[in-house]
C-alpha cells in the first residue's frame, strides 16, 4: 500500500489545492500513472474516502495534534487523514498502517515529521481507535454525518430529519456503476458476452439499465462496439421523461458529456435531429466522440451558450434542459461538493432561471420541455420551475412515467439518493400549449 498511499496524498494535495471534481482529478491521475488495476482500486478507494469523511478524520487529528488541523502542513494533514482512514475503515493491520504512514514521509519530503505522524497514529491505535461523539451537539452531528452544519440544517429544513439523516447516511456509500445499453447496436444477449467477465445485473426498474461490477468497462469488447454507454439510473429517467419520438427535433443545451443526449437519441432510432450544446469546446469534443463510439448519426454537438437564444436553431419538438446546479445529489460520487461555500450556490437560481427562460423559446406549440438539476436543493429545483410557470401561462406541467409508480405520475419529481439506486435527481416536465 506504500506506493498507493503516496499518490493518494499527492493527489489530495493536488485536488484541495485546485479545489476540482474530484472524479474528473482520479481519473485524470489514474489513467497517466503506471499503478496496476488493483493498486487503483486501492487508490479510489482511500482518496474518496478521505474526502468523503474530512469532518470525522479532522475531529481524530484535533484530539491527538497539539496543532489543529488547520495549522498542520496541508500534505502532512493529509497523510495523517489517510493513516486515520485506514486505521478506522480499511482492513490493514495496525503497524502496517502506521509505518506505511512513517515511511511516507520521506517519500514526500517531509522526514521530518515522521516522528510526529508515528505519534499521532499510534496515540489513535493506543486508545482502540475510537472516535467518541463530541460534547458540542452541532459538531456532534458534523462528525456523524461528515458534513458541515449549513448542508445539515439546509437538507433537515427542507426534507425533515428523518430524511436528512438517509440522505447524508448514503452519501457516504460508494455509488453504482450504471450503465445504458443501446438497443440499436445489437440484442441483450451479444451485449452480455461482450461484457466479458464485468458481472452484470439487469435494473429491474428499466429494460436497458444494467449495473455493473468487477473491472473497467472501457476495456469491454462491448465498449469499443458502442453497445453502451456509462449513465445513472436518473439521468436515463430524465431521459424517459422528454419522451423523444423518431424524427423529432430535439435540443440538449446543457449536454457534456453527453450521456443525456446519447440516451435520447437511442430513443429516438437514430432518427430524427439532436442538436447537443456546450460551452466549451473540449467538452463538445466528448459529446461528439462518444456519439461516434455508439454510431449515432443524428446527435449533431456544438459549441453554444445555453442563456443565450441562437435565433438560427429551428423550434424543436422536445428541449432537454438540465442546468447547471450545486449537485447535492451527487455527493457520493463528488464529496468534495459538501465543503464548498454555500455562497456559491445562492448566485445558482438566477442563472438557471434565465437557461430555462432562453430553452423555452425553443419549444414549438404542443412540444415538451423537461427541467433537470442533479441537486436537492428546492430553491434551484421548484422555486425556478414554478417562478417560470408564473410567468408563463403558455406552459403547463405535465405528468409523467405514470406506470413506474411512486414517485412518478406527476409533473416535477424529487428523486432521493438511494432511490431506487440512482442519484438524487429533481425533473419537471413542461408542455407549451400555444
Amino acid at each position: 500500500m506504500g506506493a498507493e498511499l503516496v499518490f493518494c496524498v499527492r493527489l489530495l494535495d493536488k485536488t484541495f489545492g485546485a479545489q476540482g471534481y474530484s472524479n474528473i482529478a482520479l481519473d485524470r491521475a489514474l489513467r497517466d500513472s503506471d499503478l496496476n488495476p488493483q493498486q487503483k482500486s486501492r487508490v479510489s478507494a482511500l482518496y474518496y474516502g478521505v474526502i468523503e469523511r474530512l469532518p470525522e478524520l479532522d475531529y481524530v487529528l484535533s484530539r491527538y495534534s497539539k496543532k489543529p488541523p488547520e495549522k498542520l502542513d496541508p500534505t502532512v494533514r493529509n497523510l495523517l487523514r489517510c493513516g486515520v482512514y485506514q486505521l478506522a475503515h480499511m482492513r490493514i493491520p495496525d503497524n502496517a498502517a502506521v509505518n506505511e504512514c512513517v515511511n511516507a514521509c520521506k517519500k514526500l519530503r517531509y522526514t521530518s515529521a515522521s516522528g510526529f505522524v508515528n505519534a499521532v497514529l499510534r496515540g489513535f491505535v493506543r486508545d482502540g481507535k475510537q472516535i467518541p461523539a463530541p460534547k458540542d451537539p452541532a459538531l456532534r452531528r458534523q462528525v456523524q454525518y461528515c458534513a458541515p452544519d449549513w448542508l445539515i440544517k439546509q437538507l433537515s429544513s427542507e426534507y425533515g430529519e428523518s430524511v436528512m439523516d438517509a440522505l447524508l447516511t448514503d452519501a457516504l456509500g460508494r455509488p453504482p456503476v450504471t450503465l445504458r445499453r443501446n438497443p440499436l447496436a445489437g440484442d441483450e444477449p451479444a451485449f452480455l458476452r461482450a461484457m466479458g467477465e464485468i458481472s452484470v445485473e439487469k435494473h429491474p426498474l428499466l429494460p436497458d439499465c444494467y449495473r455493473v461490477q468487477g473491472g473497467d468497462v472501457t476495456r469491454t469488447d462491448a465498449f469499443a462496439q458502442g453497445m453502451f454507454h456509462v449513465q445513472d439510473l436518473a439521468s436515463q429517467l430524465c431521459c424517459l421523461a422528454l419522451d423523444p419520438q423518431p424524427g423529432d427535433t430535439v435540443l440538449d443545451l446543457c449536454a457534456a458529456p453527453g450521456g443525456k443526449s446519447f440516451t435520447l437519441a437511442e430513443l429516438m432510432e437514430d432518427r430524427g435531429q439532436l442538436y447537443a450544446f456546450d460551452l466549451h469546446t473540449n467538452r463538445v469534443k466528448l459529446i461528439a466522440q462518444g456519439a461516434q463510439r455508439l454510431h449515432l448519426q443524428c446527435v449533431h454537438a456544438q459549441t453554444g451558450d445555453a442563456s443565450i437564444h441562437n435565433p438560427e436553431l429551428p423550434q424543436a419538438d422536445r428541449v432537454l434542459c438540465d442546468v447547471p446546479c450545486s449537485g447535492l445529489g451527487v455527493i457520493r460520487r463528488k464529496p468534495e461538493i459538501k465543503y464548498k461555500d454555500p455562497a456559491v450556490f445562492a448566485g445558482l437560481p438566477p442563472v438557471q432561471a434565465k437557461i430555462l427562460e432562453n430553452a423555452a423559446r425553443y419549444v414549438k406549440p404542443g412540444g415538451y420541455l423537461v427541467y433537470s438539476t442533479c441537486t436537492l436543493s428546492r430553491a434551484e429545483n421548484d422555486g425556478v420551475v414554478d417562478g417560470f410557470l408564473q410567468q408563463h401561462p403558455e406552459f403547463e406541467g405535465v405528468s409523467f412515467l405514470e406506470t413506474l409508480g411512486e414517485p412518478f405520475g406527476n409533473w416535477k419529481v424529487t428523486l432521493h439518493p438511494g432511490c431506487f439506486g440512482s442519484d438524487g435527481f429533481f425533473m419537471a416536465k413542461l408542455k407549451r400549449a400555444r
